[in-house]
C-alpha cells in the first residue's frame, strides 16, 4: 500500500442499526461487520453500539468493546464521554446511525470532544437527508430532481399540492424504508398521509408524480483524492411507485440501452463528487426511456439494502472498501478481492444476471392491506444468480420460501378481476401475471395495466410457452432431451416439469421428482458450477461466491472429493420468527469449522443466494469462507443433490437454521450423505413423524438430533440439552470429537474423517 493515508485514528466509534425493522435489517450487521474487519486490520481499537444481541457484529471477536444501548444522541454521548474515541462512522448504521450521526453535530457533541467523523462528512450527508438542501444541492450543477416543496404543515402541503398539480407523492425527510410516503390523488388523500408522515418527521416533501417511469439505481465509490467508481447499477421490474425494497431488482440493468446506461453512469459520478461523498452511497433515478428525460430521486449517503445486493452480486466487498476509505485510503492503494492483486479502483463487468426478490408476511396479520407501494412492507428478501432472467426469476420465487415452485406449476389463486389485480400491485402480482399470461392475456395488455416493461413480459411468456410445450406430453419420459433442456435452462425445477406434463395426475411428486432426475443424468442435462467474475476473463477470478445453472457447458471450480468438505444449511430469506439470529449461527458454525481445518460450503435451505440466498447477511461474505455454493436448496430442483454430489460425493451436512433444513434431511440421508448432529432451536411446528431416520419431534425442547448410518446405527436423539453443552462420542460418527459451540445455542459437529 502506498502512503496515501493519513495517521489513522486510534480509537473509532460505529453505530450500529439497533433491533431489526422494515427497512433496516441484516444488511446494516453485514456493513457493521465488514467495517469492524477493516479496522481491525488497521489495528484500532473499536468501540460498537448496538443493542442488538442476534447480530454478528456483536459476538466475540469483531469489536473491542460493545455497548449494549439505544443509538440514540444521550446515550451515544454518554458512550463518546466515558470512551473518548478520535473518530466516529456513522455510514455503517442504516438511518438509524445517520440520524443520530447528525444530531450528535447539530449539538455540538462531536465538536465538544474531539470527534472526527470518518467518511462522509456530515454537512454532506445534511445536503441529501434535508429535501430542500438536497434539491438545491443539485439545482447548483443543473441535474434535475421531481418537482417539489418541502412543507412542514398540512395546510402547507395542500397549498404546495395545489401549485404542483395531482397527482403527488409525499415523502417523509430523515425516514426509513419510505416510512410515511405514499401516492394521493386528491386533497382528502393528502391531508391523511401528510399527517401521518409528520409524525414521523419534522419535514414533508411533496412531490410531483412520476407514477410509470423506470426506476433505476447505480451504487457509487469514491475517495477523499475525487477517484470514483460505479460498481453496479440495478433495475426495477417493477415502475416507479414501488419502494425499491417492495420490487424484484435485476442487475445489472436488463432494459437500458447503452447510450441510457451510460448518460446515467455519467450522472451519477458528477452527483456524487459535488455532494462530497467519502465511502459508497446509492444514486436513484426516476428515467423516461422514451424521452431519455430522467430525474434523480434521492441520494443515500450511507450503505444500504442495495450496497448488500450489488456486493454479493459483484463479489466487490463495498463496506470493506467504505471503511477503509473513510480511513483515508485511496482507491488505487485497495485490493480488488476477485483478483487479491488488482486495484479496487476498478468497475465490475457481469456475464451473469442476478434477481432479488422480496418477502412479505402479510398473512400473519388480519385485515391488512396486500397492496405494495412507496413504503415498505416486506420483511426479507433474496438473490437469484443466472445466465438469463427466466432462470434467475424462477429460483427466487421458489427461494422466498411460501410455498411457490416457481413462475408456472403453482396452484391457481383466485382471483375475481384480472384487470384489477394486474392494475393493482400487490405482494403476489407476478403470480396474477403468470395466471394472466396462462388465461390468454397478451404482452402489450399486461403491460398496460402493470406499466412493467415489455422487455421483461416477454421473458416471462418464454416461461409460459415452454410450460405450454411440457404440457403437449402425457409422461415425463416422452419428453425431448432439448425440450427437457431448454426447460431447465429457464429455470425449471424437476418439479414443475412433472406439473406441466402431468397436471393433476401427478399424485406421487416425490416418484416424479426423482424418476425425471435420473432421466435427466441418463441424458447428461446436469448443471455446471460457475463462479463469479466480474473481470471479463482479463484476469483470473478468485471468489468464492459460486452459483448453479445449466446455461453452461463446464463447471469453473474442480472439488478434491477427500471427504473433507461441510456444508452448512442456512436459513433463507428473514420471515417474521426466523432473521438474523439464524446468520448468527450459521457464521459461528463457519468460523468453528474453519478453526478445526475443514473446507465448507454455505447453502440456505429452502433457496439460495450465492451461498445463502438471502443477500444481506454476513454468512455470504467473501473471505469468511470457502466455496458458497449458489445453488436452489430445493431437492425438488435436484439442485441441493445436484451441488453437493459435485462437491462432496457422500460428504457432511451441518445445520444452523429453524426448521426448513430438516425438510431437506430426509433426502440427503436417503442419497447417503452423512450428517453431522444437529442442534434444532425449537421443533415446534413438527407435529408430524418424519419417516426413518428422523423419528418424531414435537414440542419446545431444544433438541440435539444425530443422523448417521454407520453399521446399521440408525437415529440417537437428545432432548432438553443445555445450552454450551459439548456433542461428541454417539452423537457424532463413531469415534469423533464433539465440538463446543460458543454460547452453545446452536451448536457444532463433530470433525469429519
Amino acid at each position: 500500500m502506498t502512503e496515501s493515508v493519513n495517521k489513522h485514528p486510534r480509537k473509532v466509534l460505529l453505530l450500529g442499526s439497533g433491533a431489526l425493522k422494515i427497512g433496516e435489517a441484516g444488511e446494516f450487521d453485514y456493513s457493521g461487520s465488514q467495517a469492524l474487519k477493516a479496522m481491525k486490520e488497521e489495528g484500532i481499537e473499536t468501540v460498537l453500539i448496538n443493542p442488538n444481541i442476534a447480530t454478528v457484529q456483536t459476538s466475540e471477536g469483531f469489536a473491542d468493546k460493545i455497548y449494549f444501548l439505544p443509538v440514540t444522541p444521550y446515550f451515544v454521548e454518554k458512550v463518546i464521554e466515558r470512551e473518548r474515541p478520535e473518530g466516529i462512522m456513522l455510514a455503517f448504521g442504516g438511518q438509524t446511525a445517520l440520524n443520530c450521526g447528525v444530531a450528535l453535530h447539530e449539538n455540538g457533541v462531536l465538536e465538544r470532544y474531539g470527534v472526527s467523523v470518518l467518511g462522509t462528512p456530515v454537512r454532506a450527508i445534511m445536503d441529501t437527508e434535508d429535501r430542500e438542501l438536497f434539491v438545491h444541492k443539485l439545482d447548483e450543477i443543473n441535474v434535475r430532481t421531481i418537482r417539489s416543496e418541502a412543507v412542514s404543515s398540512v395546510s402547507d402541503a395542500l397549498a404546495a399540492a395545489s401549485k404542483l398539480g395531482y397527482p403527488v407523492i409525499v415523502r417523509a425527510a430523515y425516514a426509513l424504508g419510505g416510512l410515511g410516503s405514499g401516492f394521493c390523488d386528491n386533497e382528502q388523500e393528502l391531508v391523511a398521509l401528510t399527517e401521518k408522515a409528520l409524525s414521523f418527521s419534522p419535514q414533508v416533501l411533496v412531490e410531483k408524480s412520476l407514477k410509470g417511469w423506470k426506476e433505476v439505481e447505480y451504487e457509487v465509490v469514491r475517495d477523499r483524492f475525487d477517484n470514483c467508481i460505479t460498481v453496479c447499477n440495478m433495475e426495477n421490474f417493477d415502475p416507479l411507485g414501488i419502494h425499491t425494497g417492495e420490487s424484484i431488482v435485476v442487475a445489472p440493468s436488463q432494459t437500458l440501452s447503452n447510450e441510457d446506461y451510460h448518460y446515467l453512469r455519467k450522472l451519477a459520478i458528477k452527483i456524487v463528487r459535488h455532494i462530497g461523498i467519502v465511502g459508497e452511497c446509492n444514486v436513484q433515478y426516476a428515467f423516461d426511456p422514451e424521452s431519455m428525460d430522467y430525474r434523480v430521486i434521492e441520494v443515500n449517503a450511507r450503505l444500504s439494502r442495495s450496497s448488500a445486493l450489488a456486493s454479493k452480486a459483484t463479489g466487490y466487498p463495498l463496506a470493506f472498501v467504505a471503511a477503509k476509505l473513510g480511513l483515508g485510503y485511496g482507491l488505487f492503494d485497495l485490493k480488488n478481492s476477485v483478483t487479491r492483486e488488482t486495484s479496487a479502483f476498478f468497475e465490475p463487468a457481469l456475464d451473469y444476471i442476478v434477481c432479488k426478490i422480496p418477502r412479505w408476511d402479510l398473512g400473519k396479520f388480519h385485515g391488512v392491506r396486500r397492496e405494495i407501494g412507496s413504503s415498505m412492507k416486506s420483511v426479507g428478501e433474496v438473490m437469484a444468480i443466472g445466465r438469463t432472467f427466466e432462470e434467475v426469476i424462477q429460483k427466487g420465487l421458489r427461494m422466498i420460501g411460501q410455498g411457490m415452485h416457481g413462475f408456472v406449476g403453482n396452484k391457481a389463486l383466485s382471483i375475481d378481476d384480472l384487470d384489477k389485480a394486474l392494475s393493482t400491485p400487490t405482494d403476489k402480482r407476478i403470480f396474477v401475471i403468470s395466471q394472466a399470461m396462462q388465461q390468454g392475456y397478451s404482452v402489450e395488455r399486461i403491460h398496460e395495466l402493470t406499466r412493467i416493461d415489455r422487455w421483461f413480459l416477454y421473458r416471462l411468456q418464454n416461461i409460459i410457452n415452454t410450460s405450454a410445450e411440457l404440457g403437449g406430453y402425457n409422461t415425463p419420459e416422452e419428453l425431448p432431451a432439448e425440450l427437457l433442456r431448454q426447460a431447465k435452462s429457464q429455470g425449471f425445477s424437476d418439479f414443475q416439469v412433472g406439473r406441466c406434463v402431468l397436471g393433476d395426475g401427478m399424485t406421487d411428486a416425490e416418484k416424479t421428482i426423482l424418476d425425471i432426475r435420473s432421466m435427466r443424468k441418463r441424458l447428461g442435462i446436469l448443471p455446471v458450477v460457475k463462479q463469479i467474475d466480474t473481470l471479463a476473463a482479463e484476469y483470473p477470478a478468485q471468489t468464492n461466491y459460486l452459483y448453479l445453472t445449466y446455461n453452461g457447458t463446464e463447471s469453473d471450480i474442480e472439488y478434491l472429493h477427500d471427504h473433507r468438505s461441510i456444508v452448512v444449511l442456512g436459513s433463507g430469506a428473514y420471515r417474521i420468527g426466523s432473521s438474523v439470529e439464524f446468520d448468527w449461527c450459521s457464521v459461528n458454525a463457519l468460523l468453528t469449522v474453519k478453526k478445526e481445518g475443514n473446507l465448507f460450503d454455505i447453502v440456505t435451505a429452502q433457496r439460495q443466494i450465492g451461498g445463502k440466498h438471502n443477500r444481506a447477511i454476513l454468512g455470504t461474505v467473501n473471505g469468511l469462507n470457502q466455496p458458497i455454493g449458489g445453488n436452489n436448496g430445493t431437492v425438488s430442483g435436484g439442485d441441493i443433490l445436484g451441488s453437493i454430489q459435485s462437491k462432496l460425493h457422500g460428504g457432511n451436512f451441518a445445520v444452523h437454521a429453524k426448521l426448513e433444513p430438516l425438510v431437506l434431511l430426509q433426502h440427503l440421508f436417503e442419497a447417503d450423505f452423512y450428517l453431522l448432529p444437529v442442534i434444532v432451536e425449537d421443533s415446534s411446528g413438527f407435529g408430524e413423524t418424519f419417516r426413518n431416520p428422523f423419528g418424531r419431534l414435537s414440542g419446545d425442547d431444544v433438541c440435539i438430533v444425530s443422523i448417521k448410518e454407520v453399521d446399521g446405527n440408525a437415529l440417537t436423539c437428545f432432548r432438553q440439552v443445555n445450552p454450551g453443552a459439548a456433542v461428541g462420542g454417539d452423537a457424532g460418527r463413531p469415534g469423533a470429537g464433539g465440538v463446543l459451540h460458543p454460547g452453545g445455542v446452536c451448536g457444532v459437529f463433530a470433525v469429519a474423517e
